[in-house]
């Protein structure tokens, strides 16, 4: 008997357990790496959080803002105004196109670059806000689950409150009208 537990103690005794850690050599162990997750995703959460909140943006900020909006509406409206200046004045569209025909190559690749670059900044400017948002709501979303179970909680202690059960007493003065001064001197008013 000394010499099994010998062995049971050597496996599994004195705060050690050697076949789950060798087993942990080749595979990992669920549920640490399930909390190596958590910890983690809660600190990106987190970085997100402190690197993307939304700050009180100046004056400055704001007219930039709508600058940076006006190109594609003015490309847009633009490219249209082309195709409505050619069935109007169709000599001065031509005048104008062959003054684009004269533009070097080199000119048009620097324009697409510049266009290209523009519309690059725009979308990781859109990506990064999508992604602030996203952060945002994932930090409420813990809040909103307790609010909504505690809403739950108070609609299951509201049903049957004004309920009168088998008192009949109860339920006849239930249904006896409040005396109403104000209702009273209208009714005299109107009978009057």
């Amino acid at each position: 008997m000394g010499l099994i537990s010998g062995i049971f103690a050597f496996l599994f005794g004195e705060g050690r357990n050697v076949v789950r850690e060798t087993t942990e050599v080749f595979r990992e162990n669920a549920e640490q790496g399930a909390k190596r997750d958590l910890t983690r995703q809660q600190g990106v959460l987190e970085q997100y959080r402190t690197e993307f909140e939304r700050v009180q943006k100046g004056a400055f900020d704001r007219f930039m803002d709508g600058l940076n909006r006006l190109p594609r509406p003015a490309m847009a409206l633009g490219t249209l105004g082309l195709f409505v200046a050619a069935m109007v004045d169709p000599l001065w569209f031509a005048a104008r196109m062959q003054g684009i025909a004269l533009v070097p190559e080199p000119l048009w690749w620097l324009l697409g670059v510049v266009v290209s670059f523009y519309f690059g900044a725009r979308h990781q400017t859109k990506v990064q806000d999508l992604q602030r948002e996203i952060s945002a709501t994932m930090t409420r979303t813990p809040k909103v689950m307790e609010n909504i179970e505690t809403l739950a909680e108070m609609r299951e202690r509201l049903i049957g409150v004004a309920d009168t059960g088998t008192d009949a007493g109860l339920a006849d003065e239930v249904l006896k009208p409040d005396f109403n001064p104000a209702l009273e001197d209208w009714r005299r008013g109107r009978s009057a």
